[in-house]
């Protein structure tokens, strides 16, 4: 008997005269459960790990450290649309490029605490919290994509290498303030919304809104964000009509939100400055240039030939490119360029995260797999799928996004982190589907190794740790020490006994190794002149030129900076460079034990990694 009764609605029942029509689910709604549970198990492992092998509550990364300092300062006073941090550098202080919207969710959760918490408590609990929350966005973006590729069971893989992403680095671990956390939920939700059969328009409104913060956040992630708009681009000039609803809202979205934290975190006295390592008007007028001529285009040809497309296309990336040759050509280069040879040589080369490939080979071969391994394989299976013809327009978009990743890691490897993170959503599709292979063929064997070597290689900690056993075992077997111990005495040098002893001098200028920097702010009331941040280039060639120098000539760049105390730590890995690179230098003569007649030793502190020095009158 065929069934004729009107279909219902969500209410149960047909509203007369209407056609009912099928309910839209959302894509997040069976993602809910499984999330939430993955996000608490993360939390309870994030926090058992943390107390277990406790030190301090601000991660270890300087710009943690430094990040930090510049929320007390907001919460002191200090303007929202003043970045300056006074007591960094020469006088005047140091004008810091980060972006206030990583400090508003940082400083009100210190705010909330602090009802009824400590202030030292209050800042530690709000340190576990925020690192914690952004993840949940990754383990939201990364099942998404992984449930499009392969349904329930590639969601739930994908969950699974969210979980030992985020649990295995230490972006996402309590402590970690900086903005890289956020930035890397930003680009995953980027490319699961670009993913989405069918492309909603709500979703590439989701992906155009991201990119927006993206780059008001970090200006690093700038090349995945042009990736992204290039791919809605192509998709529009290739389909036309049918994806103009889709790349109106990436297009509207995006100028939206990129207008909105313009006028919300720069101040209008710098409406008129272009800076390439942060928003400014050169990357706000681009944007707005770029996503406004596409829309243009989009809403004006989107129903003509493919040729017309293309003109209307080209003629706003030609609007674009001639904005940023106009307004901010000296963007279209790398920002670190400018800097001094002198701060590449003895600063830049030896951070770990701004070494290139060829670099990190030299260095750390065994590093390389954990390093770039994983989205080789991610983007060899896209590839494959692309020719195969599975699912084409999601491959390709995890294929561009992971080539400028996987290029950008090759010239700074702290880009890695990226393209092994967009790898879980095409490795989650892998495993899924030798599972489901090794499922219905239970007892074959090769088709079994095949499903867990495939879950194996899809995690980039695994490769991690093989590089990392294998080059213990030829240590060992060369006789080589294992670890890095200068390194573990470098770290007691900014402990609390060393920084009270610092914080009880008269507040006054402090000279000392850049690593050193932002763990004097945090713990004192000196202004610093160095630490690590390229901004802050006047003070740290006065400091490398005064350790370089002899005594008798260091002491007139330290005067001509008001340097009041002298930080030495002779186990810091700048210094030791320093004392190799000027033997005769005033860092070199300290580690000997040869003080000069116009330093005075504060006392209590010659048996301490980090021995003080006052400058005389």
């Amino acid at each position: 008997m065929t069934d004729t009764s009107p279909a219902t609605g969500e209410s149960g029942f047909a509203a007369a005269g209407n056609v009912d029509r099928p309910r839209r689910i959302s894509p997040l709604a069976p993602l809910h459960r499984p999330v939430l549970l993955t996000f608490l198990i993360f939390i309870i492992a994030s926090a058992a790990l943390h107390f277990a092998t406790y030190v301090d509550y601000v991660g270890a990364d300087n710009d943690d450290v430094m990040r930090l300092v510049q929320v007390r300062d907001l919460l002191a006073g200090q303007g929202w649309f003043d970045l300056t941090q006074y007591r960094l550098g020469l006088e005047g202080g140091t004008l810091m490029h980060w972006s206030r919207l990583i400090d508003l969710p940082i400083a009100n959760l210190v705010l909330l605490f602090s009802l009824f918490m400590s202030p030292v408590m209050a800042e530690a609990s709000a340190l576990l919290v925020w690192p914690l929350l952004t993840a949940l966005p990754v383990f939201y973006a990364l099942a998404l994509g992984g449930g499009v590729l392969a349904g329930q069971p590639g969601r739930f893989i994908a969950l699974a290498l969210a979980f030992l992403f985020v649990l295995g680095g230490n972006r996402f671990q309590p402590g970690s303030i900086d903005h890289h956390n956020v930035q890397l939920g930003l680009i995953v939700t980027i490319a699961a919304c670009l993913i989405l059969p069918g492309r909603p328009p709500l979703a590439h409104a989701i992906a155009g809104v991201a990119a927006a913060l993206a780059i008001a956040i970090g200006v690093e992630t700038t090349p995945q964000v042009l990736v992204a708009a290039l791919v809605v681009a192509l998709q529009w000039l290739w389909l036309g009509r049918s994806v103009k609803a889709a790349a109106s809202a990436f297009a509207l979205a995006m100028g939206a939100a990129l207008s909105a934290v313009f006028f919300l975190t720069v101040p209008p006295a710098r409406y008129a400055v272009v800076a390439c390592d942060a928003l400014s008007t050169g990357f706000f007028s681009l944007g707005v240039i770029g996503a406004g001529s596409f829309y243009l285009a989009v809403s004006a040809t989107s129903g003509r030939n493919f040729a017309s497309r293309l003109a209307a296309l080209g003629l706003a990336g030609a609007a674009t490119l001639g904005a940023a040759l106009l307004i901010a050509p000296q963007c279209l280069g790398n920002p670190l360029a400018t800097l001094d040879p002198l701060l590449v040589s003895m600063w830049l080369s030896s951070v770990t995260e701004a070494q290139s490939i060829a670099a990190q080979a030299s260095t750390e071969p065994w590093t390389l797999p954990g390093f770039y391994l994983v989205p080789v394989l991610a983007m060899i299976l896209c590839v494959r799928r692309i020719v195969q013809g599975r699912q084409v327009q999601a491959y390709g978009v995890l294929l561009a996004l992971l080539a400028v990743s996987w290029v950008i890691a090759m010239v700074q490897v702290r880009g890695a982190v990226f393209s092994n993170l967009l790898s879980a959503i095409p490795m989650a599709a892998l495993v899924a589907e030798a599972r489901a292979r090794a499922n219905a063929d239970q007892k074959n064997l090769r088709k079994g190794l095949i499903f867990a070597g495939s879950a194996l290689a899809a995690v980039p900690f695994i490769w991690a740790l093989s590089g990392a056993l294998v080059s213990m075992a030829v240590n060992k077997v060369s006789g080589e020490e294992i670890g890095s111990l200068p390194m573990q005495e470098a770290n007691t040098c900014a402990g609390p006994e060393s920084m009270r002893a610092l914080a009880g001098e008269p507040a006054g200028v402090v000279a000392s190794p850049s690593n050193m920097g932002a763990q004097i702010l945090r713990f004192s009331e000196h202004r610093v002149l160095a630490a690590p941040y390229h901004r802050n280039q006047g003070g740290m060639l006065t400091e490398l030129h005064a350790a370089m120098a002899p005594p008798k000539d260091a002491i007139k760049f330290l005067r001509g900076a008001g340097v009041t105390i002298v930080a030495f730590c002779k186990s810091d890995p700048q210094a030791k460079s320093i004392s190799r690179v000027a033997p005769d230098g005033l860092y070199a003569q300290l580690g000997q034990g040869h003080l000069p007649a116009w330093l005075e030793p504060v006392t209590g502190t010659q048996d301490l990694p980090l021995q003080l020095y006052r400058v005389m009158p």
